[in-house]
């Protein structure tokens, strides 16, 4: 059996019914399970499915703590719940677990991830932010202020028991964006567990954890409506946060254009009126004030 989990709320709870089918449409043995953060599905959970609550992980020292410091933020919870109900799972439900986020959809079999996971204790995908020195030098920042790896995606097993611990104790310390910290939520935390984890492994396969963000340093091309990665890597999982949507619905991502589309006539198998542009991340003034600001201190030499 091929454990997977993710964490939602009630109202996302469409995105992990349509995750799962993704994951059990390339890999029938796989089994899902469900922290629904502000109450359990009023439906019974599919077969191969288990919806779990914050009360199941009473039991971890951690879980008290979170709620008592985020819980009025359940991103901020969902996010600080991710160590810890791996934590949970590893411990009574399987031997190797792999966490996505909700909004992250299957198209070919990520056995292989598991087989990872017998001689390494963690796996991470990196972003793939652009680097380059010499132009669009905001993107190359970027790397060391949001993070290295994209914390939506983590697997692990047993023997990261440690590390998953530290990881939850870090978000308890805090689990913000700060620049002047040098946090970022839940995620720049993960930079360190290659250099603490010596088991900890770097996934290289291009066609894991496809999304906007790395749209300028990994080619997708189409070979008879197959999406390869840098000419040589199958579409394994795309992550459809909104800037992701919203470059697929602009066109700025034309080979991913019929993978979303399954995609989105999968989620409305349970949410018959989702359109694309719920999905969206709408461009935000900040950031583009942020940029700005950037661009005008790199002028002055600062």
């Amino acid at each position: 059996m091929y454990h997977f989990c993710t964490i939602t709320t009630a109202d996302h709870l469409y995105k992990a019914r349509a995750l799962y089918d993704s994951v059990r449409a390339v890999r029938p043995d796989a089994y899902m399970h469900v922290l629904c953060l502000d109450a359990a599905p009023d439906a019974a959970a599919p077969e191969h499915m288990a919806y779990y609550t914050i009360a199941d992980l009473a039991l971890l020292p951690a879980t008290a703590t979170i709620m008592a410091k985020y819980s009025g933020s359940k991103d901020k919870v969902r996010w600080c719940l991710k160590p810890v109900f791996l934590q949970y799972l590893l411990r009574d439900k399987a031997e190797k677990v792999i966490y996505t986020d909700n909004d992250i959809y299957f198209y070919d079999d990520p056995a292989f991830l598991f087989v990872l996971l017998d001689d390494h204790n963690f796996l991470l995908t990196p972003h793939h932010y652009p680097h380059d020195p010499e132009k669009e030098q905001n993107w190359l920042e970027a790397n060391f202020k949001v993070g290295l790896y994209n914390a939506g995606f983590v697997g692990v097993n047993r023997d990261a028991a440690a590390s998953l611990q530290w990881w939850a104790a870090c978000c308890i310390y805090r689990c913000e964006k700060n620049l002047l910290r040098g946090t970022f939520d839940d995620q720049k935390y993960l930079d360190l567990i290659p250099v603490m984890e010596e088991s900890a492994y770097i996934l290289r396969h291009r066609g894991c954890n496809v999304a906007e963000w790395n749209k300028a340093v990994i080619k997708r091309s189409d070979r008879n409506g197959r999406v390869i990665l840098d000419d040589k890597y199958p579409l394994v999982f795309v992550h459809y946060n909104g800037t992701t949507v919203r470059a697929i619905e602009d066109g700025a991502e034309p080979v991913l254009k019929d993978s979303f589309d399954t995609y989105l006539q999968n989620l409305r198998r349970y949410k018959p009126d989702i359109k694309a542009g719920d999905l969206e991340d709408k461009p935000k003034m900040s950031d583009r004030l942020k940029y700005i600001i950037w661009e005008l201190a790199t002028r002055w030499g600062l």
